[in-house]
């Protein structure tokens, strides 16, 4: 993140009357500054500092149809900065709007009057303290798409082209994300719990999709708009959830969501496959596991469960959707056809066996059997049998895009069908009942919005529904004598005041200090007990709170996080 806020700061403090802070010209040499303007100078840069991690998003073209750029023209909303690498070339208003080209390898930036402002081959960035970046031509949500935080322009391997990235702090980004992944009809709670899984998904460790950005803008990663299409209540949900995340033991868990679940949500294993092996089913994950809406409702474990649970309309979280249930049919040919076309492109996967050549002709349709579900009812292994093969296709997404009806993807594998057949035991009809719309793995946003606005559930209580034994705290961090490990700030929401200290004390840390919404303490620790909690809540408000974390001693080290708790909500988890 360039240093904006020092620029302007020095320009208006030593230059221009306060009253004229946002009236920008040259900038003009600076004399020596006194030991006061210092430290004026060190507050604001600790008041403009980051209050959560920065990301990187790479910004995509209209309907995200590429990540690679050839020509841009930039604009802001307020006065902004351009930087040359890191060195700021000048600060340009309203009026300027700038086109930027790569020609071989260098950036060329001309403004409206066709004169060249910089050409170099260092990234670009545009920063406005007080304002939003735009695209022109870009538009996000049927709005012209404009950004917090900053735009860079950063080369690209292919030749005259060049990569759109908004490094923008975390909690900023989720002001973008949250009410283009969940509609804000849905409440305040279920938003919240969007906000949250959300968090998880972008702080969570993984591998860039490009070395120039994090995550991308679109379904890739998260539906990210940017700042014009962020919603009042959708901004009150990060607010409110600042800072905090999903936690099982000390690791961020994989928040992973989808539209509908259908009144069962399903285990990770049984419709993810591993990432590097491809194992399928993939090694489990205890917080993600197949969970009823409601404890009566019977286990899926026959086909004849599974076909009545599907086929019926029960209470239910989810019941609000429109893929709550659903039917699709097909004729003999149709579903012949939807196979045909598709089983070839599904193969490339891995999860067809055995696998189709483009071009290679299956055969006529028998029959659909199904060989596996998951506890959820999900179809795990479908076999297509035909008159020369049987065709064993596994995960719920290629079976999916496999069965397509109207060239469209079942909406989920909930699913369950029934076949008919002419006399000479051709098959001529297939109907399927499904619930559901998605993976149906961890958070169901329908059922989010059910138990928030119907049964006045909060945030939380959704979240260690769809989330198993998890608890909702900062993100954990270490302290140790290592440079970069001596201090650490945790700035985060508590609507009740209450948060307890969870600490991992292996080394037998005798005390640590720390500054809690600007006072002083020394935190001490039980060093008989390798797990210590510290009831932080005297310190604490109801809102926002930051406290930055020191470490004293020469040797060892600690981790931590800062846990939500209720009135009688304890951890008791050592893991």
């Amino acid at each position: 993140m360039k240093k904006l806020g020092i620029l302007l700061f020095l320009n208006v403090l030593l230059f221009c009357p306060i009253a004229e802070a946002n009236v920008l010209g040259d900038i003009p040499m600076a004399s020596p500054l006194s030991a006061d303007l210092k430290e004026q100078i060190t507050n604001i840069i600790e008041q403009n500092a980051p209050k959560s991690k920065l990301i990187r998003v790479g910004i995509g073209t209209n309907n995200f149809s590429s990540y690679f750029w050839q020509d841009v023209t930039i604009y802001a909303t307020d006065d902004y900065e351009i930087f040359d690498g890191e060195i700021p070339i000048g600060v340009f208003t309203t009026d300027d709007i700038i086109n930027i080209k790569r020609i071989n390898k260098n950036f060329i930036l001309i403004n409206e009057n066709g004169d060249e402002i910089i050409n170099t081959q260092n990234p670009i960035t545009f920063s406005s303290k007080f304002g939003f970046i735009g695209i022109k031509g870009l538009k996000r949500g049927g709005v012209n798409a404009v950004y917090r935080g900053e735009i860079e322009i950063v080369p690209c391997v292919k030749e005259n082209q060049f990569h759109i990235v908004n490094e923008i702090e975390v909690e900023q980004y989720l002001k973008g994300v949250v009410p283009n992944e969940m509609p804000v009809r849905f409440g305040l709670e279920a938003l919240k719990a969007q906000s949250v899984a959300a968090r998880n998904y972008v702080l969570s460790p993984r591998i860039k999709l490009n070395p120039n950005y994090d995550v991308v803008d679109s379904v890739a990663s998260q539906v990210y708009f940017g700042a014009n299409t962020e919603k009042e209540l959708s901004n009150q949900a990060v607010k409110e959830t600042q800072g905090i995340v999903a936690l099982y033991g000390w690791d961020l868990i994989l928040a992973q969501y989808s539209s509908t679940a259908g009144g069962w949500s399903e285990s990770f294993e049984n419709t993810f496959s591993d990432v590097k092996t491809k194992a399928f089913p993939s090694e489990s994950k205890p917080y993600l596991i197949a969970k009823p809406d409601y404890d009566e409702f019977e286990a899926l474990d026959t086909e004849e469960k599974v076909a009545e649970f599907y086929k019926s309309k029960p209470k239910s979280f989810d019941e609000n959707s429109p893929y709550f249930r659903w039917e699709r049919e097909w004729s003999g040919q149709d579903i012949q056809d939807a196979v045909q076309a598709n089983i070839a492109a599904q193969s490339t996967t891995g999860f067809i066996t055995p696998a189709v050549e483009k071009g290679e002709t299956i055969g006529i349709i028998k029959a659909l059997n199904v060989k596996k579900r998951g506890l959820s009812g999900k179809i795990m292994e479908l076999e297509i049998e035909t008159e020369n093969q049987k065709y064993l296709v596994q995960k719920e997404l290629v079976i999916r895009r496999l069965l397509t009806n109207k060239g469209k993807a079942l909406p989920s594998a909930n699913v369950v069908f029934e076949q008919e057949y002419n006399e000479d035991g051709q098959l001529i009809y297939v109907k399927a009942y499904g619930g559901g719309y998605g993976h149906g793995v961890g958070l169901s946003q329908y059922g989010a919005g059910y138990m928030g606005t119907e049964l006045k559930m909060s945030f939380d209580k959704i979240l260690k529904h769809y989330y198993s034994n998890i608890v909702l705290a900062t993100e954990p961090i270490i302290l140790s004598s290592q440079e970069d490990q001596q201090t650490a700030t945790q700035t985060f929401y508590t609507k009740t005041g209450k948060a307890i200290l969870v600490v991992d004390n292996k080394y037998k840390t005798k005390s640590i200090n720390a500054n809690i919404n600007n006072i002083d303490k020394i935190i001490e620790f039980d060093k008989s007990d390798r797990y210590n909690q510290i009831d932080l809540s005297s310190d604490l408000k109801c809102g926002e709170n930051t406290i930055k974390f020191y470490y004293p001693e020469k040797d060892g080290g600690i981790r931590m996080y800062i846990e939500l708790v209720g009135e009688d909500d304890r951890s008791n988890d050592k893991n």
